[in-house]
């Protein structure tokens, strides 16, 4: 009898542990199939993080005034769609674009936040504190640019672009110059320009199966 009870209770057991397993498969494969159905978010954080350097970078060098239209673009494809792309890039498990386009998404909210000064008692940015702002933000990129020895030509030209951009524009708050200043921005222009190709020939290769535009 003692015996039957242990039979029985192994088979329990037994039985426990499969349909632990069954359930556990169907939970991986279900979360490898919505990872599958997930597009690829990268365009879209590629395409705002262009659009928004190019006309910012045309501001610095000195083709247009900071207006409206550079803090629009900043808040709605700078920053939402970075934001955007980079929660998608966390669901394909992908630790590098999620990183980078949310960082790069609340960096373009938190940057017109220092320009529009809503906070009263609270003293605006000086040239000092944006160099270091800059500075950290070029740090950054660095360790990020490094992570990019692993990926493509394109995106290495980007972050390696975007290092020197943030680099620049530190100095030229430091220094008080406009010259690293207006350099500063012509590298954000090509920078920009750079993303903004590495977005249109992922959708474009992807379009047309081939690789219409090298990466």
């Amino acid at each position: 009898m003692l015996n039957y009870d242990i039979y029985g209770v192994m088979i329990c057991l037994v039985r426990f542990a499969l349909k632990r397993m069954y359930e556990r498969t169907l939970i991986i494969m279900s979360t490898q199939v919505t990872q599958t159905n997930i597009a690829n978010p990268a365009p879209l954080g590629l395409l705002g993080f262009g659009m928004t350097t190019i006309l910012l970078n045309l501001h610095n060098a000195g083709f247009i005034p900071l207006s409206i239209v550079i803090v629009a673009m900043g808040f709605a494809l700078g920053g939402a769609a970075q934001i955007i792309a980079g929660i998608m890039e966390f669901k394909k498990n992908n630790t590098f674009g999620a990183t980078a386009f949310t960082a790069y998404g609340f960096f373009w909210w938190s940057l017109i936040i220092i320009w529009i000064k809503p906070f009263n008692g609270i003293e605006a940015a000086d040239s000092m504190s944006m160099g270091f702002y800059l500075g950290l933000w070029c740090v950054f990129t660095f360790f990020m640019f490094i992570g990019t020895l692993k990926h493509n030509r394109a995106t290495q030209i980007v972050f390696g672009s975007l290092t020197v951009l943030f680099l620049l524009l530190s100095l030229a708050n430091f220094s008080g110059s406009e010259a690293i200043h207006t350099f500063a921005g012509y590298v954000g222009i090509f920078c920009g320009a750079s993303a903004f190709y590495n977005s249109m020939g992922q959708i474009l290769n992807q379009e047309f199966g081939k690789k219409v535009m090298p990466l």
